[in-house]
């Protein structure tokens, strides 16, 4: 409606105005820095937006392609995400918001875990990874998980799962499920085959809910 979008229009400039934040918060983010300053700022807006009631708040940050160089630039990229998102835990702990809260972070795949020459010629130093769809990581905290618990396992090449395997169905599943959907409700029929968002083996990870 007209008077919803006047009112988060009239609110947007309040959340996005980050000087009333005290200076220890800013550097608990990261913000000022040059590493960390634009993801400091990214996090430290989510948690406002989440305050404010903010349903949903996706940040996001790229530059984790490192087909080469992997070396210097993976520590770089590291350094930027590092301070931000624990500051955005630790944030959220204490005002009391982080039980109903959940925090995702995750890509759309990992790394491969050898090396990767794209020129066929760089020294080993220059060399990067490739994508690794197989199998890679994911963590989730607070809205309900168990904290500390580390689940699933890949082969000692680290490439193929081999414990409590976790397909993106069954994320997506649990996602809902610690929102209070049922992904199972979620279900139409088409052309005679039943489809859902998780289509149709996805399930909830009971084991890593709290």
């Amino acid at each position: 409606s007209f008077e919803l979008a006047f009112r988060m229009q009239n609110e947007t400039p309040k959340i996005l105005d980050l000087s009333d934040e005290s200076r220890e918060t800013s550097d608990m983010y990261g913000v000022g820095e040059k590493q960390s300053d634009l993801m400091g700022r990214s996090c430290l807006l989510a948690r406002r937006f989440s305050e404010a009631g903010v349903r949903f708040v996706q940040v996001t940050f790229g530059g984790w392609d490192h087909h080469g160089n992997i070396q210097a630039e993976l520590p770089l990229s590291s350094a930027s995400v590092d301070k931000p998102i624990a500051g955005l835990l630790k944030d959220l702990k204490r005002r009391g918001l982080l039980d109903d809260t959940l925090v995702v972070w995750s890509g759309e795949f990992g790394r491969s875990p050898w090396s990767q020459d794209i020129s066929g010629t760089s020294p080993i130093e220059k060399h990067g990874r490739e994508h690794q769809q197989e199998s890679f990581c994911a963590w989730m905290a607070g809205g309900g998980v168990k904290p500390g618990l580390m689940y699933g396992a890949t082969d000692d090449f680290g490439f193929l799962p081999v414990e409590n395997t976790v397909h993106v169905h069954d994320l997506h599943a649990t996602i809902l499920h610690l929102l209070g959907l049922d992904h199972e409700q979620l279900t139409y029929r088409h052309a005679g085959r039943d489809f859902r968002l998780t289509d149709i083996f996805g399930n909830v990870v009971h084991d890593i809910l709290a």
